[in-house]
């Protein structure tokens, strides 16, 4: 629900941005406009997330941009479960340690490789980034049971996940997503990605685009993403992104 949340309120956001640029976009279509922002959501392999961008053009056909993204990342073994045996357990992902989040930042380059005419259409650009990435691992918290009397009697605590004293039968499910949020360890690294950008904008201020590409980032200290496996240092992901944004002249 939470992340749900933030989408629905990013959404909300670019669509009063589309509105407020709908309603003073009076310039014709052969003024230049230097620089442009856009806000956008992506879904990747891994995950989803948000990300902004900003630049301008430094040519006809090629733009200079800065972008940071927040994503989530996952480990594609993990599996939702709930004890069976008790009927308000909530569920939660087994044997994961961490809820991990990548904080990227870097530049990049986009080459247009056919203009948008003048009646509308789809422009069509190649770009690549590259820049510094911040990996962010909170540790899982998940609520515990402790036995008294047989099967009866129980208490239930919240404790930092531990593989080698957590099991199914004594997890009663996820705990608090704060909890933990003070131990959250940071990895620096390095990310660059590649792909296309479809704008399809039909207003001169306005711009919409959708975007598919690759991002590949590397941390030289290893992240532990699940109980029992190794630790990850390489991740490679493929997204899918929409964004919508405005053109301007300072």
């Amino acid at each position: 629900m939470r992340q749900l949340f933030i989408i629905i309120l990013v959404l909300f956001s670019l669509s009063g941005i589309s509105q407020e640029v709908a309603e003073t976009d009076t310039l014709p279509d052969e003024v230049l406009l230097r620089h442009q922002y856009s806000l956008g959501v992506q879904a990747h392999t891994g995950g989803w997330g948000l990300k902004v961008r900003w630049g301008k053009n430094l040519r006809a056909r090629k733009q200079r941009m800065f972008e940071i993204d927040l994503v989530t990342q996952k480990s594609q073994k993990e599996i939702r479960v709930i004890n069976p045996y008790f009927p308000n357990a909530k569920s939660y992902f087994y044997g994961r340690l961490n809820y991990i989040y990548f904080l990227r930042g870097g530049i990049g380059f986009h080459h247009i490789l056919n203009q948008k005419p003048y009646w509308g259409g789809v422009q069509l650009s190649a770009f690549y980034y590259g820049g510094l990435t911040l990996g962010m691992a909170k540790p899982v918290y998940l609520y515990i049971l402790y036995f008294s009397q047989g099967y009866d009697e129980y208490d239930i605590k919240e404790e930092k996940y531990d593989p080698d004293v957590h099991y199914i039968d004594n997890i009663y499910g996820r705990g608090s997503w704060t909890s933990g949020i003070g131990k959250t360890r940071f990895y620096p690294g390095l990310y660059a990605r590649t792909g296309l950008d479809f704008e399809f904008g039909t207003k001169h201020r306005l711009m919409q685009a959708l975007e598919v590409g690759g991002t590949m980032e590397y941390f030289p200290l290893a992240i532990p993403m699940m109980a029992f496996n190794p630790k990850k240092s390489l991740f490679v992901s493929l997204y899918l992104s929409f964004s919508i944004g405005k053109r301007y002249n300072k």
